[in-house]
């Protein structure tokens, strides 16, 4: 199963991973609720960076983030929060700043973990961000992608979403890493008032379709394969809380005949039953097979922001280490599921938790 994917040479490259994305600030309430708190824990997250800061932290690998940021103490606390995960900010675009936030400024992210019967709630308060304004030819990929070497690049649904130039200029990396043999991975994370300024889900349709023939290993839920790429699921109930995994395998099989050069496609399956428990797993499309994790059924969700995100970088470890698509599938499930124990949008577990979690040793006290 090793020509699954044809990885470039660790030896031949700077970054064994890098994320092309926007970097949020998080501000978390903690247990109660943003419409009434008064103070916030801060973090940074990004639908794309979450993978490569995980790749850093809990994978030990070579990590950098292509991103953009304000020239002010908003966008240096982002940088500080950054270099404190080990992601290397020597490709982030400075932009300067006219004092107010007018022309450029850091997006936020209020984010509320949830519990029980209340769900969990984000509300974003985003626009004219500095990774927003990304267009392209601002990115030397090649640089990137042919002086420096890069093994795995990730980006995503969530920043094509921004605006017509990030779209722009996520189709232009993505053709670049083809160019120079660097694998890409795509996160379709849907976000519908995201798209709803690009045309909806037509609009996220038409730039998504033309992403996908530039990638190599496509992520998403069902909902993101539905909205991003046109394909249905049988027997998925319209609030889409529950699924049939046959049926969805259906839907990766058509998914892969349409776009060939997908070598991989894979999706986390998720049933909220509670904000705080929910059904977890995976599955994963490989070499013509299909390959499930585990099933963790009622599993404990301290704050699930993030979790596919880590999934997403469980699965390219998996793959970076050559130990095939089950496992890459069991990684990643495995990690994700841990994310979601931490607070934040980040991993904050090691290799070492995720291998004893995959086989089966729980919640032990560790001396």
């Amino acid at each position: 199963m090793s020509d699954i994917l044809t990885l470039r040479p660790a030896e031949d490259c700077r970054w064994d991973c890098v994320s092309f994305g926007e970097v949020m600030l998080r501000f978390d309430p903690g247990h109660g609720r943003v419409r009434n708190a008064r103070q916030f824990n801060v973090w940074e997250g990004g639908g794309e960076y979450n993978v490569a800061r995980a790749m850093r932290k809990c994978w030990g690998k070579r990590a950098a983030a292509v991103t953009a940021l304000p020239v002010n103490d908003l966008g240096w606390l982002v940088e500080d929060l950054m270099m404190q995960g080990g992601v290397d900010t020597s490709h982030v675009i400075w932009r300067e700043f006219d004092g107010i936030g007018r022309n450029t400024r850091v997006g936020l992210n209020f984010t509320e973990k949830g519990f029980g019967v209340r769900a969990a709630l984000g509300c974003s308060d985003r626009a004219n961000s500095a990774a927003s304004q990304i267009a392209p030819g601002e990115v030397d990929w090649d640089r990137l992608f042919g002086e420096e070497g890069v093994r795995w690049f990730h980006t995503g649904g969530i920043f094509a979403a921004l605006s017509p130039n990030t779209a722009q200029a996520v189709i232009e990396a993505v053709k670049a890493a083809r160019k120079y043999g660097t694998v890409v991975s795509y996160d379709l994370n849907y976000r519908a008032s995201l798209w709803k300024s690009q045309g909806g889900k037509p609009g996220a349709q038409a730039i998504n379709r033309e992403i996908a023939q530039y990638v190599d290993v496509m992520i998403g839920n069902e909902e993101d394969f539905t909205a991003c790429l046109g394909f249905e699921v049988e027997g998925l109930d319209e609030h889409i809380s529950a699924i049939d995994p046959a049926n969805f395998k259906t839907m990766i099989a058509t998914a892969v005949r349409e776009f060939p050069n997908f070598k991989v496609a894979a999706t986390t399956l998720r049933n909220a039953k509670t904000a705080t428990f929910n059904d977890w797993s995976a599955i994963l499309w490989a070499g013509g097979e299909f390959y499930a994790s585990q099933m963790r059924e009622n599993l404990e969700i301290y704050d699930r922001v993030g979790g596919g995100d880590g999934f997403a970088s469980g699965l390219a470890y998996g793959f970076l280490e050559g130990k095939g698509p089950q496992a890459a599938v069991e990684y990643g499930a495995a990690h994700g599921a841990l994310a979601m124990t931490t607070p934040g949008d980040t991993s904050m577990v090691r290799a070492s938790e995720v291998e004893a979690v995959m086989h089966g040793k729980g919640a032990r006290v560790i001396r």
